[in-house]
């Protein structure tokens, strides 16, 4: 099924924009995801000033790049975050920080997702992915024992927090595609099911399907996307090696990326333990047409040999799906 393929250039806000669009499309990409960092993309600007939209477009046109999706991965995580801390102040602008104090962080993160939807809508796209945090991700090992109430309230939290900016959103007509991660209120199969529940099934409100981030969980990858199939909004490709070997486990061991002694690490798509060929029948048995984007995160590679590498493999999968429905076939057991 033919589905633009773009560069996340969340990995590359080192770079110009216009050097990003330059080797995006030398290499061969129908466009970018592009990240909501002001070196790439300003969303304050972008919601406030057309000639900062069209200065942006005038770049990916001159390049013959398109963009179907940008992402507010970072500051979005200090939207439910608990506790907020030095991590957030590396990562989100100065604007949200401000004096740090906790409560003043979430509420300007909050804020600047709702200009992140409104930027959205004037950049002309209708999707933005993004983390969402939480405040019982620092109880997800349950020990000290922790009670149903706290994970009940986190929840609580969560969507208190993100149904009035998932209502601009659908005032904008822009969905937010949560990347189903650690550290997120949904980082597997049953939380995803549990923080649609918190918002009211939101129109708004769907996933960015990243199978790297589910296969070091053992999760059904093809199952997720099967389940969730009218909550896919958008898909983003890296790759994960498992490396279970009496040693090294899933957790990461505080160990850093690369480091051998890791249950699993990010690799270049392909070179992984993803199914991709199934991956791919899946999305074309839900219908899924958006794009797919590589995401690039493998220590041990180059970027500008991985980056295209990848797309070339995700090319070669890039078949039509079958004139024959074959639905039921390719759910997990259990499947409607």
């Amino acid at each position: 099924m033919p589905r633009p393929h773009t560069l996340f250039t969340g990995q590359w806000v080192d770079l110009p924009f216009e050097e990003v669009c330059r080797k995006a499309a030398g290499w061969g990409f129908d466009g970018l995801e592009i990240a909501c960092d002001p070196r790439h993309f300003d969303v304050h600007r972008a919601a406030h000033d057309p000639a900062y939209v069209a200065g942006r477009r005038a770049i990916l046109d001159a390049h013959g790049l398109g963009c179907w999706a940008i992402s507010a991965h970072l500051v979005g995580q200090a939207v439910c975050d608990d506790p907020i801390d030095a991590r957030h102040r590396a990562i989100v602008p100065a604007s949200v920080w401000g004096d740090g104090d906790p409560e003043g962080v979430r509420r300007r993160a909050a804020a600047t997702l709702e200009t992140t939807a409104r930027a959205a809508r004037a950049f002309g796209v209708d999707t933005v992915v993004g983390f969402t945090g939480s405040s019982i991700w620092p109880f997800v090992a349950m020990f000290p024992p922790v009670s149903e109430d706290v994970i009940d309230a986190g929840y609580r939290d969560f969507a208190a927090r993100w149904t009035p900016i998932l209502d601009v959103f659908a005032a904008e007509g822009v969905r937010f595609a949560l990347e189903v991660h650690p550290s997120e209120i949904a980082y597997d199969y049953w939380t995803a099911h549990r923080a649609l529940e918190a918002v009211a099934g939101h129109p708004a409100f769907g996933f960015n399907w990243d199978p790297s981030h589910l296969m070091w969980q053992r999760i059904d990858v093809r199952g997720f996307l099967w389940d969730f199939r009218d909550r896919i909004f958008h898909v983003d490709c890296k790759d994960t090696r498992v490396v279970l070997d009496g040693r090294n486990g899933v957790l990461g061991s505080h160990l850093p990326w690369g480091d051998p002694r890791r249950g699993f690490d990010f690799v270049s798509v392909g070179h992984g333990d993803v199914p991709w060929e199934d991956c791919v029948r899946m999305l074309n048995a839900i219908g899924y047409d958006g794009p797919i984007s590589v995401e690039w995160e493998d220590s041990g590679m180059s970027r500008d040999e991985g980056a295209p590498a990848s797309l070339a493999f995700l090319r070669s999968l890039d078949f039509a799906p079958s004139t024959t429905r074959f639905d039921a076939a390719f759910g997990p057991p259990g499947s409607p």
